[in-house]
C-alpha cells in the first residue's frame, strides 16, 4: 500500500470565522504546507483537484499553477492532477497536453496525469455544458488525442467536440513515453472503462472499505486483459481518498476530528458534486447530517472503519483498505476545518509510525510500471 494526500482548498465557515478576510489565502498556503509536510514524511503522492465556482467546497480552480509551485517546494513526492478536466469547453485538449508536459519537466518526472469530466452541474453549466452525459463522450474523444499530441510533430484532428489544424504541440513530455494516466471513477462503469483503457483509478471511500472490494476486484481482473492501453503503458492502480487523523495522543485526535465540521463538508460535497451516486440518508442542502458523536467515532475506530486515533488504531483501518485490493490511500485532511498545525502533526505521526509498516518500497509503483514497459 502506498500513500498520498488530497488537496482541494475548502474554505469552511468555521475557518472563515477564525481567519476573516485572509481565509481564502491562508487555506491555499495551508495546502502548500500540507504537500511539503507529506513530502518530508515519506508520502508518495499529492493529488490536486480542479474545481470551478464551488464556494466553500473548493477554491482550487487553477491547479496547474498550484502544482508548478508545489513542484518547486518538494523533492520526492509525485504531484498529480486529481483531476484535470479534459472536456473541451472547460480546457482545450491542446492546453491540457501542454500543461502535462510542462509540469512533467518542471517536476523532473514527478507528475501524474489524473483525468476526469467534472462532477458538478454548477461547473459544467458554467462552461456551457447543459447535458452532463455529453461529458462522457467528450472524455472518450479527447484522452486518446492528448496522447497523440505528445507523439505527433504534425498533429491535426477533426472531431465532434474539437478540431485542430496541423500543429506541433509543445513541449513533449520529459517522462518516456509520458506521465502515468489516471481516471476519476465513481461508478462501476467508470471502473470498467479505466481498466479497458489501461489507466489508474482515482476514487473516494465514502462508505466502509469493503464496499470498494467488488469494484477493485473487477478492475484488477479486467485490466489484466488490457492489450491496447490508451497510453504508452498500463497503469494498474487504484487510489482511494478518505480521512485520516493520526496522533500519539488518541484522545486529542478524537477531539480534533469531532471539532472538524466533517458533517458540513459531506453535506456541501453532495450538494455540489451532484453527478456522484448519492448515498441514502444524505439530506438536501443546506440541511446536513448530525455531527458524529463520540460514541459513533469510538465505534468506527474500534471496527477499523475510521483512520482516526493512535498509530495502532489508524494502522488497523489501513489494514482494512489493504484487504480491498486497492494500491494507494490518500487523505484529504484540509477538506474540513482542521488546522494546519494539527494536520502537520498527523502527517508526521503517520509517516513515522504507520507508513513504514505498509510501504517498504522506495520506488513509486507508477514509475516501476512505466519503466517496465520500455
Amino acid at each position: 500500500m502506498e500513500f498520498g494526500i488530497f488537496n482541494s482548498v475548502c474554505v469552511l465557515p468555521r475557518y472563515v470565522e477564525q481567519h476573516g478576510d485572509a481565509a481564502e489565502h491562508d487555506r491555499i498556503m495551508d495546502e502548500v504546507a500540507y504537500v511539503e509536510a507529506a513530502d518530508k514524511a515519506g508520502f508518495k503522492y499529492a493529488w490536486v483537484t480542479e474545481h470551478h465556482f464551488l464556494t466553500t467546497y473548493s477554491h482550487l480552480s487553477a491547479n496547474e499553477s498550484f502544482l508548478a509551485y508545489a513542484a518547486a517546494r518538494t523533492n520526492n513526492i509525485h504531484l498529480g492532477s486529481g483531476i484535470f478536466n479534459i472536456t473541451p469547453p472547460v480546457n482545450h485538449p491542446a492546453r491540457i497536453a501542454e500543461r502535462v508536459a510542462m509540469l512533467d519537466h518542471l517536476s523532473g518526472g514527478r507528475f501524474e496525469f489524473g483525468t476526469g469530466r467534472g462532477s458538478s452541474t454548477t461547473e459544467q453549466k458554467g462552461f456551457g455544458i447543459e447535458d452532463s452525459e455529453l461529458t462522457r463522450e467528450m472524455v472518450a474523444e479527447t484522452l486518446p488525442q492528448i496522447v497523440r499530441m505528445w507523439k505527433d510533430e504534425e498533429y491535426s484532428y477533426d472531431g465532434k467536440f474539437f478540431t485542430m489544424p496541423p500543429r506541433n504541440v509543445l513541449p513533449k513530455p520529459f517522462s518516456k513515453p509520458h506521465p502515468p494516466i489516471w481516471m476519476a471513477a465513481g461508478s462501476p462503469g467508470t471502473f470498467d472503462l479505466a481498466a479497458e483503457l489501461g489507466v489508474g483509478v482515482l476514487c473516494f471511500g465514502f462508505s466502509s472499505p469493503e464496499a470498494l472490494t467488488p469494484l477493485v476486484s473487477r478492475y484488477k481482473e479486467k485490466i489484466e486483459d488490457c492489450k491496447n492501453p490508451v497510453g504508452g503503458f498500463v497503469n494498474n492502480n487504484v487510489m482511494v481518498t478518505t480521512q485520516m487523523l493520526c496522533m500519539e495522543d488518541g484522545a486529542k485526535a478524537r477531539k480534533v476530528f469531532l471539532d472538524a465540521d466533517t458533517n458540513y463538508f459531506i453535506g456541501i460535497l453532495f450538494h455540489y458534486l451532484d453527478t456522484f451516486p448519492r448515498p441514502s440518508g444524505i439530506p438536501d442542502w443546506p440541511a446536513t447530517l448530525p455531527p458524529v458523536t463520540p460514541e459513533q467515532l469510538d465505534a468506527g475506530i474500534a471496527s477499523g472503519e475510521m483512520a482516526i486515533g493512535t498509530p495502532d488504531e489508524v494502522a488497523k483501518t489501513v489494514e482494512r483498505y489493504v484487504g480491498t485490493g486497492a494500491d494507494q490511500l490518500s487523505f484529504g485532511m484540509l477538506s474540513t476545518s482542521i488546522s494546519l498545525e494539527n494536520c502537520q502533526e498527523a502527517v508526521e505521526t503517520f509517516g513515522k509510525h504507520v507508513l513504514p509498516q505498509f510501504d517498504k518500497d522506495p520506488v513509486h509503483s507508477t514509475t516501476k510500471q512505466r519503466l517496465a514497459a520500455k
